[in-house]
């Protein structure tokens, strides 16, 4: 009999998962099943290009895993079995169970409205192609001089802002950050962050909790209204829900508790990649949800699937950071150069050419989900009968 993988979203990290498994492994030896909502693969980190109306190309997984030995199932899950070793998905067809060997779980994470009142209601998000079109509708709409304030200082707080300034001139946008702006990048990324801010003409409001959003404006902490036709909120991820209502091990934010190899500490036929997993990294920090943490997890989650069922040798490369790169528009970016475990040192690249190294890494991330051996010659492994029939048990006591 077949070994059954079945991976849960697809994801950069799903799809690098299922994509690189099929090329460890030999197709007579296993079945992976890709479940995933939508047929086509979402390039999450240009979410704020799709919201300002731009284009992106098309990637239909029908052609990305055709010849792969991939079976796509077009389905939303509704719930895992982590006991029975089932999956409950729900398409067009109804509800059904898939009954696994093997799950690698990647349905990562969604917008964080964190409980502020009038959030849910009136804000728009960029962590989804439904939220990002809703919002490009939303700026389609609006008036020059209307006002638009991005809530949220990180990574995609800048790149929205600064998308969206640099494709309607015509707002009044604004930017609203908890810290100071910029505050964990080193002084040369400050710097070269405030001059695109201001050759933009957004405003930065620092230090400004927002505590509530309304229908025209935000309310910050210190009782401040900030006007806001448009509000847009980028003030981090949640994780997938499904994950906390199983018998897995979970943090307190519901990822799920991995070793070294991606593996699952409660249900070792379980593996949990990108955003859902909790792995630990240098220096012992928990890695942030990111394509950057993410893709290695990916990786390193397939090799040691592989290696466990062909008796082969575990993965034991460390996760890293080597940069932060950030789009701040089409013309613009800074490349935040920093330490293993993600902290700033004080070499940075900006300008087109920092520009330019961030359509190649986001290139190379969507390229990496096609590639999934990066390129190299694909070597295929019989799974050995005795580690597939053992399975999980074996690792487990070892």
């Amino acid at each position: 009999m077949q070994h059954r993988i079945v991976v849960l979203g697809a994801g950069y990290t799903g799809a690098i998962a299922a994509g690189r498994l099929a090329k460890r492994l030999r197709r007579e030896d296993v079945a992976i099943t890709l479940v995933n909502a939508e047929p086509d693969f979402v390039e999450r980190v240009r979410m704020h290009q799709l919201a300002t109306g731009q284009d992106l190309k098309p990637r239909p997984f029908s052609e990305m895993f055709a010849g792969t030995g991939v079976e796509l199932r077009l389905a939303k899950v509704t719930g895992v079995d982590v006991d029975r070793k089932t999956v409950a998905v729900i398409d067009a067809n109804g509800a059904e169970e898939l009954a696994y060997d093997t799950l690698v779980y990647a349905l990562g994470s969604g917008w964080n409205a964190q409980g502020v009142p009038g959030t849910a209601e009136h804000a728009y998000e960029i962590a989804s192609r439904p939220g990002a079109l809703r919002l490009r509708e939303r700026l389609a709409r609006l008036d020059a001089g209307q006002t638009v304030v991005v809530v949220g200082g990180g990574l995609t707080g800048l790149e929205a802002a600064t998308e969206i300034a640099e494709a309607r001139p015509d707002l009044s946008v604004s930017l609203a950050a908890r810290g100071g702006l910029g505050d964990w990048l080193s002084p040369k990324g400050r710097e070269h962050l405030r001059k695109v801010f201001g050759k933009l003409g957004i405003t930065a409001h620092e230090h400004a909790a927002v505590t509530a959003v309304e229908a025209d404006r935000v309310a910050t902490a210190d009782g401040k209204a900030i006007p806001a036709a448009v509000a847009v909120w980028t003030t981090g991820f949640a994780v997938h829900p499904i994950a906390k209502a199983t018998a897995l091990e979970v943090t307190g934010t519901g990822q799920i508790v991995v070793d070294g190899t991606m593996r699952s500490v409660s249900h070792p036929d379980v593996y949990a990649v990108g955003d859902a997993a909790m792995v630990m990294g240098p220096g012992d920090k928990p890695l942030r949800m990111s394509c950057a943490s993410g893709s290695p997890t990916a990786w390193q989650a397939a090799d040691a699937i592989a290696a466990r069922l062909t008796g082969g040798k575990l993965p034991n490369v460390p996760i890293r950071y080597f940069n932060q790169c950030i789009s701040l528009g089409r013309k613009e970016g800074l490349i935040q150069y920093v330490t293993a475990d993600d902290r700033a040192v004080q070499a940075v690249l900006t300008g087109r050419l920092a520009a330019l190294y961030k359509e190649l890494i986001c290139k190379g991330a969507a390229w990496s989900v096609v590639n999934p051996t990066l390129g190299l010659p694909t070597r295929r492994h019989r799974v050995t009968r005795e580690q597939a029939a053992a399975g999980s048990a074996v690792e487990a006591t070892a």
